[in-house]
């Protein structure tokens, strides 16, 4: 028996994937960790090349057999892997010489996860420092355009004609367009009103006035998991969410002139789901998908900012809205948009007595 074989069993009882593989880079052995991680079946796969499972970058294999012929070990860091079975995976990876046979163990760590939770923590306190500002800057503008709208009103008393007037109304309206842009940074100001309430129901008042708006020139797909519970969350604040996104979709896909353009809405849910650093048992997950030109990548990253519009006449602030309302349901909205399909996922925890569903 090699010695790689009296290591098996305790490799197997790892939860960190490892995979055991000889100077040609074949396939010795995978732990069960692996064999999850990678979709494959080491009984299967044994004695097959390590190439097969996965693909990094065509320098990859020249590494790994320098690594085994050298005796040398190296640590990857945030390596992007595309699976063979499909789908991708970020890991870090160590390399460590093995055995008598030139052999390498390679030990992988995903860290997809971990990732995701730093992003999403970043953008959380991103978006919370820019309201603190908003708020600044929304009481230091309200006060003066209070006493200008006063100080009009005043002046147009005092005027002797209409004509000067005129001039007034002018301050008035304005003031008031301001306030009013001021107002809607700010975003609704009212914690929600929290009743219990299907999902799809929201969903279809949505579908109903995006039908309407664009005259039924765009095709609404549905995609439902009827099988999800009710939500206790604000009926109006998510339908203004939902909406919010669903219009910013709709006018991409009319302004872009998209042949046969679709909007898809998708219910799932989702276990064992982590937002920022809080664990919930089950989240109910909802896509807006559209098959538009997508967002251009100079702003994605700063979509749900405000004032950020990939729009020439877009107010950028429609999806920042969306974003503070999904927050105080405890939720998050994500955006994935490429030429062809942009993609805007939130995540709604549900209640605990819902857990075990």
């Amino acid at each position: 028996m090699s010695t790689g074989d009296l290591h098996k069993p305790l490799l197997d009882s790892l939860s960190t994937a490892i995979i055991l593989v000889d100077g040609e880079l074949r396939l010795r052995h995978m732990n069960p960790a692996a064999e999850a991680l990678l979709a494959v079946s080491c009984e299967r796969t044994l004695g097959e090349p390590l190439t097969q499972f996965f693909f990094e970058s065509s320098e990859t294999p020249g590494q790994l057999k320098s690594a085994a012929e050298q005796a040398n070990h190296y640590t990857k860091r945030h390596a992007e892997w595309q699976l063979l079975t499909g789908g991708q995976i970020t890991v870090d990876y160590t390399v460590t010489p093995f055995g008598e046979a030139s052999g390498l163990v390679i030990e992988i760590q995903p860290i997809d996860r971990l990732l995701r939770i730093s992003r999403e923590e970043m953008l959380t306190s991103s978006q919370e420092t820019t309201r603190n500002l908003v708020r600044g800057m929304a009481h230091e503008i309200k006060n003066p355009l209070g006493g200008i709208r006063g100080a009009a009103q005043l002046l147009a008393r005092e005027l002797p004609g209409s004509d000067l007037q005129e001039y007034t109304g002018v301050i008035i309206d304005e003031a008031d367009r301001l306030r009013n842009l001021v107002d809607r940074m700010l975003g609704p100001n009212q914690l929600p009103q929290r009743q219990w309430l299907n999902i799809h129901e929201v969903l279809e008042r949505v579908a109903t006035i995006i039908k309407a708006e664009s005259s039924g020139s765009v095709t609404l797909t549905r995609d439902y998991d009827p099988s999800i519970p009710d939500l206790n969350a604000d009926k109006e604040q998510l339908i203004q969410a939902l909406l919010n996104i669903a219009r910013n979709a709709m006018q991409a896909l009319l302004e872009s002139g998209t042949e046969a353009p679709d909007i898809r809405l998708v219910t799932r849910i989702q276990r064992r789901y982590t937002i920022g650093r809080h664990h919930h048992p089950l989240v109910c997950r909802i896509d807006i998908v559209d098959n538009g030109p997508g967002i251009p990548q100079d702003i994605l990253k700063n979509i749900f900012y405000p004032m950020i519009s990939g729009r020439a006449d877009g107010t950028g602030l429609g999806l920042t809205i969306s974003q503070h309302l999904i927050h105080q349901h405890q939720g998050l909205i994500e955006c994935d948009s490429e030429p062809g399909q942009t993609r805007f996922s939130l995540y709604l925890p549900m209640e605990a007595q819902h857990a075990e569903v």
